[in-house]
């Protein structure tokens, strides 16, 4: 997804969400900035997507939820909101105080990675999800060729990294009872 900056006028947390129900397009929060999630490429989408019906599929009838990119989670310890990719959690699903639309307790969380996004993902976002206590495993997936980095935690503040490469490579997700087959997660994406 590419971020589009937003005003200079700090805004509540209070005052983003007022404006969120409202709005056609998502937004993140962070310290006080509104920031607008704008589209993503086909194959960015075309990842994402595979990405969930592969973890959906290998998940269904366990106890998880599975949430796409229109689910909003609230990170409590930076008062940070944010759209990911792609989130599992184990149920039951917590919702912040108040809300019923926004989850607080993911297990894993996925980016795709954009040219105009790839900093900030491995980063401040990053930086962010691992105040999450629920958190056990991140992964960044890049949409230009068959990679994925996988960050399992270990324990406060230790993440162990495994990197894939090649449509041959399989992730073995630590979080959860899956493994990837990138020659699936990158169907129609890459040609072999």
């Amino acid at each position: 997804m590419t971020l589009a900056a937003s005003q200079t006028k700090p805004y509540t947390a209070e005052q983003y969400l007022a404006l969120e129900v409202e709005s056609g397009t998502r937004h993140e929060y962070r310290h006080g900035d509104i920031v607008a999630m704008t589209g993503g490429t086909p194959e960015h989408n075309k990842i994402a997507s595979a990405l969930n019906a592969l973890i959906w599929y290998a998940l269904r009838g366990k106890p998880y939820s599975l949430f796409i990119t229109d689910q909003r989670l609230w990170i409590p310890a930076t008062d940070f909101y944010t759209y990911p990719d792609g989130m599992v959690i184990a149920d039951p699903v917590e919702l912040k105080p108040g809300r019923n639309d926004t989850v607080t307790n993911p297990l894993l969380l996925a980016e795709v990675l954009s040219d105009s996004t790839e900093k900030y993902d491995r980063g401040d976002k990053f930086e962010a999800y691992r105040t999450l206590p629920s958190l056990q495993e991140y992964l960044l997936i890049d949409q230009h060729r068959p990679h994925v980095e996988q960050y399992v935690k270990q324990f406060e503040h230790q993440w162990l990294f495994t990197e894939y490469s090649g449509l041959e490579a399989r992730v073995q997700l630590a979080s959860i009872p899956v493994e990837l087959a990138l020659d699936d997660l990158y169907q129609g994406v890459m040609s072999p």
